[in-house]
């Protein structure tokens, strides 16, 4: 099991994420920035806009997804 937190992940606070696998975090991930945007949260709003931006480039996404997929890698094991 390896720890992110939401910073780590792109977004704007300390809360873990305690996974298996990359693919398991992100989803934890992207389901905290779901219920922050509910609350609407402004930090995580703020992240969340720096976001959409690079989505609106599908090959900058994707470098910055598989940098995030190798920091999780690099990580010790909890």
């Amino acid at each position: 099991m390896k720890t992110m937190s939401c910073k780590e992940l792109g977004g704007a606070c300390d809360q873990l994420f305690h996974a298996e696998t990359f693919e398991q975090i992100a989803e934890m991930s992207k389901q905290h920035g779901i219920e922050m945007y509910q609350q609407q949260d402004s930090a995580h709003l703020e992240a969340m806009q720096k976001m959409q931006q690079l989505m609106s480039d599908p090959a900058a996404m994707q470098v910055w997804f598989e940098s995030k997929r190798e920091a999780f890698n690099q990580l010790p094991e909890d």
